[in-house]
């Protein structure tokens, strides 16, 4: 079909971070010129905007961690740490002309699917109509606060480690810190070294692997700027080893997981010296079952002498502190929730109302599922960027948004060229890929009797069980016949071309 023949689709895009600029810049590519990209902060940049406590780092080697076409020869060390990620992502926006395109500060609290449009309202009280929805919220951006009795009621300073106080001294303070994840080992790392005494309550011991965080020389940034072939090599290396170790590791594939399950524990018996803190720091559970950690100072950071580890179960926070179930009070001026996020949430919550006014609740009432992660039946027309079962358990959330990024403008052609009425799967289709996910659950090592926010709220993996060069594949063309072929009845037809 010529260009002239088209139809020429308006996009909204909610969210300006990794996953909203990169698809920003590839809708343009396209063609396609009507884009509405809606930001409810100040600034572009997603989760490395909202998280900036401190050792915030991505655990993906930097040089892989960038799109595909705008490598950076400039990062500091091996694994990036997040004010320069940061800078990255804003540099990028900037160069694309994508800043200019953002409606800052405008949250989308509606957006429902009415006579074959989307209609959105946002938190500045503008209503826009568009023909498809992109929610580029991304995974990790709902704080989770915990449970625990008596939160409301500690007299001193506390946060969440996505909200972090910086103003806030923390030298010569008695600072607690719930958790021991990802976020806890980098904030731990950081803070254990100022002249202060740190209380980590930890409920689930972590494995960890010491991956040398390499600092590259101002000559070594150099040499890559000056040689992009080299720049694209050190990328592809990058690429190839997580592919090869963790990411097979976890999905079932045996001497991988032998692999990293022995430079795990072999960090551990040779990191800490203390036989009782190493027991007390020891998982009782296979090695990638919950997320991996990658730090090569946590372990020292334990051993500290301000460091104090508490393994016994927190049973409330009074005004002084936490006061765990032996009784005891531990007097805090600080405390630190390093407890996660809502992994689930996804655009939640934005009332997202479907065909015939279903909610996303609805929707989603007996489980959290997607075709393809991207795709959900009864909402036509809208793309879930990261949804339910995407990799993010065994791979680079860069690459993954591209593959989808890729796949969702093939959708949309396929829109263009008539060839859909609107794009969206079948319930049949959404049921037998999830059944195909399933199926590959029982070899992977997230199904292996540990909790994490890995699972649903039935235990089940939203994750990705086979490989990325299968994830990729599985990308590369649509099945049409997965996707509604005659438009119901109540809708319109397909409007003339312009």
């Amino acid at each position: 079909m010529s260009d002239e023949k088209r139809q020429n689709p308006s996009v909204a895009v909610i969210g300006a971070g990794m996953t909203g600029i990169l698809m920003a810049i590839r809708l343009r590519e396209a063609g396609i010129a009507d884009i509405h990209i809606l930001e409810k902060a100040d600034r572009v940049g997603g989760t490395w905007r909202e998280n900036t406590y401190p050792g915030v780092a991505c655990d993906v080697p930097a040089h892989m961690y960038t799109y595909s076409f705008r490598a950076n020869p400039w990062w500091s060390h091996r694994f990036a740490h997040g004010d320069e990620i940061q800078r990255y992502f804003e540099q990028v926006a900037e160069e694309q002309g994508i800043r200019e395109m953002v409606r800052f500060n405008e949250a989308v609290e509606q957006c429902h699917y009415v006579d074959g449009k989307w209609r959105l309202k946002t938190s500045k009280g503008a209503e826009r109509v568009v023909d498809f929805v992109v929610s580029a919220t991304g995974i990790l951006h709902h704080p989770a606060y915990p449970d625990i009795p008596g939160l409301d009621s500690f007299a001193g300073d506390l946060w969440h480690t996505a909200r972090w106080n910086h103003d806030v001294d923390l030298r010569g303070k008695r600072v607690g810190i719930i958790g021991t994840g990802s976020t806890a080992c980098q904030v731990i790392a950081e803070i254990s070294g100022l002249d202060c005494e740190l209380t980590v309550f930890q409920r689930t011991a972590q494995w960890v692997v010491s991956v040398p965080d390499k600092e590259y020389s101002e000559q070594e940034k150099a040499r890559l700027s000056r040689k992009p072939s080299r720049l694209a090599a050190l990328r592809r290396w990058y690429a190839f080893a997580l592919r090869h170790t963790f990411s097979k590791a976890v999905t079932g594939s045996k001497l991988p997981h032998a692999y990293v399950s022995w430079l795990a524990k072999r960090n551990l018996r040779k990191s800490v010296r203390d036989p009782e803190l190493r027991a007390r720091l020891t998982p009782d559970y296979p090695v990638g079952c919950k997320r991996l950690i990658i730090s090569s100072h946590f372990y020292e950071a334990m051993q500290r002498d301000n460091v104090h580890l508490e393994t016994t179960a927190i049973e409330r926070i009074s005004e002084q502190g936490v006061v765990t179930a032996d009784g005891r009070t531990h007097e805090l001026d600080v405390l630190i929730l390093a407890t996660g996020f809502r992994p689930f949430d996804f655009m939640r919550p934005m009332d997202l109302r479907g065909r015939d006014g279903v909610t996303i609740d609805e929707a989603w009432k007996k489980k959290v599922q997607a075709y393809r992660s991207l795709c959900i039946p009864g909402f036509p027309n809208f793309f879930l960027m990261l949804g339910p079962n995407s990799p993010i358990g065994n791979y680079s959330v860069i690459a993954m948004s591209e593959v989808q990024t890729d796949y969702v403008l093939k959708l949309i052609d396929l829109w263009r060229r008539r060839e859909l009425p609107t794009v969206e799967a079948t319930e049949e289709a959404k049921q037998r890929y999830n059944d195909y996910l399933k199926a590959g659950m029982g070899k992977t090592v997230w199904v292996r009797g540990c909790q994490s926010w890995y699972l649903d709220a039935d235990g089940d993996p939203a994750m990705w069980p086979y490989s990325w060069q299968q994830w990729v594949r599985e990308h590369e063309q649509p099945v049409l016949d997965d996707f509604v072929r005659q438009p119901p009845a109540e809708e319109e037809p397909l409007r003339p071309a312009a």
